[in-house]
């Protein structure tokens, strides 16, 4: 089998879980990094052996020899890339959200088709065990129908003001609401039919950082069932992880609850630190990289090897955003929106 070559556009936090993953799978090549920090991509791309590096994604999307990309650069910088390497002919896996508007999520859909590429948004909790376990449940009937759902994902003040330096370009909404919109979507097998959402902006913007501190959404499936939905950037950094993550589905014949933050299989107290380490997204054992978000991405070279349409399609990404989107408008006019 010919070794897939794959270059990846933006080598941040997340863009080295695609790195990680390309450099160590048997039937990968890394060919390119990039960044717009020459530092970092230099960095990166010698850390993980790949042949080349670039500020500049023109560059690694004129190599002929590239077949695929990871495009894992901020909230708001998808859709030129994303459509510029559909017309180049090449494969894009692409993290959420697809983009921040309903134009660009459909130009880039429209740009993969027009060019026969295949395109994958990197909503990796379709592959995180818990999640599977609880959408099986649902639709084998064990919980009985879908009658609400709560779902938690919050960060703490580290991200917004220490981790990304782009937080006033973005929310929190396109940074974790969208992966929760989706996660509605895949557990519930349902669409969004209302929005209402509240944020607030207190904490955040006397900082300097123009972006609202929290929402607070209620959502409301066209079968019935309703979803609570919490999203902030201010939790304490005293909170044992960057993130708090929880979960509660209620059907008409059984409950279950997720944590996926403060999850309990592993504690550790140091004199430095207490907290809660990965043990799902991308632990590493005996060497290896394995977990969920190491998963989604190995999902994406299978479809590409061997010629299968991935689990998650640039439609699921447009799905999300519009509903992300509404959660904006609907904070923004103080009164609930519908979709269409």
């Amino acid at each position: 089998m010919a070794a897939l070559q794959v270059g990846v556009i933006g080598a941040g936090t997340w863009g080295e879980t695609h790195l990680k993953t390309y450099s160590t799978h048997p039937h990968c090549r890394l060919r390119c990094v990039c960044d717009v920090k020459g530092e970092l991509a230099e960095q990166r791309a010698a850390e993980y052996g790949a042949a080349a590096w670039t500020t500049r994604f023109e560059d690694l999307l004129a190599d002929d020899s590239i077949q695929a990309v990871s495009i894992a650069t901020p909230d708001f910088a998808h859709g030129q890339i994303a459509v510029a390497a559909a017309q180049a002919g090449k494969h894009i896996l692409i993290e959420k959200p697809l983009a921040t508007t309903v134009e660009e999520c459909e130009q880039i859909i429209a740009a993969a088709q027009a060019n026969g590429v295949k395109l994958m948004v990197d909503f990796h909790n379709r592959f995180n065990p818990p999640f599977v376990k609880a959408q099986r449940s649902l639709d084998e009937g064990e919980l009985g129908e879908l009658q609400m759902m709560s779902m938690r994902l919050n960060d703490t003040l580290f991200v917004p003001t220490k981790m990304l330096s782009w937080a006033s370009k973005s929310t929190v909404t396109w940074f974790l609401a969208s992966h929760c919109v989706d996660l509605v979507r895949f557990l519930s097998g349902d669409e969004v039919r209302r929005v209402y959402a509240v944020s607030r902006s207190r904490v955040l913007e006397p900082m300097g950082i123009s972006t609202p501190d929290f929402y607070q959404s209620i959502l409301e499936l066209r079968g019935g069932a309703t979803v609570y939905v919490e999203n902030c950037w201010i939790i304490s950094e005293s909170f044992p992880n960057v993130f708090d993550f929880k979960v509660e589905i209620v059907g008409a014949a059984g409950t279950i609850f997720a944590d996926l933050s403060t999850h309990g299989m592993l504690a550790r107290y140091t004199q430095q630190e207490a907290g809660y380490p990965d043990v799902g997204a991308f632990p590493v054992v005996h060497g290896k990289f394995v977990g969920f978000a190491i998963e989604a991405i190995r999902h994406w070279i299978d479809c590409l090897l061997q010629d299968r349409e991935p689990l998650i399609t640039g439609a699921d990404g447009l799905a999300a955003t519009k509903v992300v989107l509404a959660m904006h408008e609907s904070a923004q006019r103080g009164e609930p929106v519908e979709l269409a």
